[in-house]
């Protein structure tokens, strides 16, 4: 029992350095969002090797917590100025929803040759670990379709900042955020961000909110930027380590599996994710000439990347947190309200 509690601790050291490495790499690079994507990179190529990565299950809802009270600092009453129009983007996603997973679905099953349940929920863009659930009890590969979801998230959080860099001209900053020193931080601005944190994820807790662990914190830290009670800013080095922990994270999904597996699926991943940011990018043009709103906004709110990575991007780039939070929120539920009724649908047409 010792020893594979000592072994387990001796991975997720090795993890965290590996993690911290490729970030330190990136960030001397200049390169955007440096401790996600590096941290990420380098446990994703360190699994792909073979190496012991794990990240435990415990590691992840505080840098995320982390995350949300941070996103919370960016609310003002600025963002509801034009919030109207984000019912017409939100209305748009069931519609994206349909596109998107009809025309992956058709990709992993003609050109995959992946099997009716595999290609159904591997197809959908969202809700990783309820796809694969469902999958499983439904006769799909549950290994293949775990592997999809983590390469679709992996490549889209890797390729989605330089795109917009490429698109926009907008340099995204290393950290993701202004830099905040240490020293900056005093003792008050701890405790209302400590309380931010706590009192966040036990509200989310209580009122079952989806992703409570970065929208409790959120919700509270925007409160309190609004109503003026703090003006807490987190230090770099705190955003920095949340960074670190989720990019290792997503690496460390590929650690499932045999190398050539894992390069079967980045490789019809790399397709597959073609096609969704081609979606992507079109229902956002759409939106974008039919309500004024921000191109970029919307491209973001419609990538099929995770919720706190969308949003780092997003807050790296001075977009409206909420409106992306808000849409990636509605998305995932989407998915995973309706994916099941669908394939069942689906199931009836085939059988007629």
């Amino acid at each position: 029992m010792m020893r594979s509690k000592t072994a387990a601790t001796g991975r997720f050291l090795l993890t965290v350095a590996l993690g911290s490495a490729g970030g330190w790499v990136m960030w001397h690079l200049h390169l955007p969002l440096a401790w996600l994507l590096g941290a990420m990179i380098a446990t994703g190529l360190g699994a792909l090797l073979g190496a012991p990565v794990s990240m435990p299950a415990f590691a992840r809802p505080p840098m995320t917590a982390i995350i949300g009270a941070m996103l919370g600092t960016s609310f003002s009453p600025a963002i509801f100025e034009h919030a109207g129009l984000w019912l017409v983007s939100l209305g748009g996603l069931a519609v994206f929803i349909a596109v998107a997973g009809a025309s992956v679905y058709a990709y992993f099953r003609f050109v995959a040759g992946f099997d009716h349940p595999t290609a159904f929920f591997s197809a959908m863009p969202g809700g990783l670990v309820e796809m694969v659930t469902l999958g499983a009890e439904r006769g799909g590969d549950e290994k293949m379709i775990a592997l999809i979801h983590a390469a679709r998230i992996f490549l889209v959080v890797l390729s989605l900042p330089f795109l917009v860099q490429v698109a926009t001209g907008i340099t995204l900053d290393r950290n993701g955020a202004d830099y905040v020193a240490l020293a900056s931080v005093n003792l008050e601005d701890f405790l209302w961000f400590c309380t931010a944190i706590v009192i966040g994820v036990g509200a989310g807790a209580v009122l079952r909110l989806p992703a409570r662990y970065l929208l409790g914190p959120m919700l509270l830290s925007a409160i309190m930027h609004l109503a003026g009670l703090t003006e807490f800013v987190l230090p770099s080095v705190a955003l920095g380590l949340a960074q670190v922990v989720i990019g290792a994270t997503i690496g460390c999904r590929f650690a499932m599996a045999s190398p050539r597996t894992i390069m079967k699926a980045v490789g019809l991943s790399i397709g597959s994710t073609v096609l969704l940011l081609c979606v992507s990018l079109a229902f956002a043009a759409g939106l974008s000439h039919l309500t004024g709103d921000r191109f970029i906004a919307l491209v973001l709110a419609y990538s099929p990347g995770g919720v706190a990575e969308m949003s780092l991007i997003a807050l790296s780039l001075g977009i409206e947190v909420p409106f992306v939070v808000l849409h990636h929120i509605a998305r995932v539920f989407l998915v995973v309200a309706g994916s099941a009724a669908v394939f069942r649908l689906a199931g009836r047409g085939r059988q007629g």
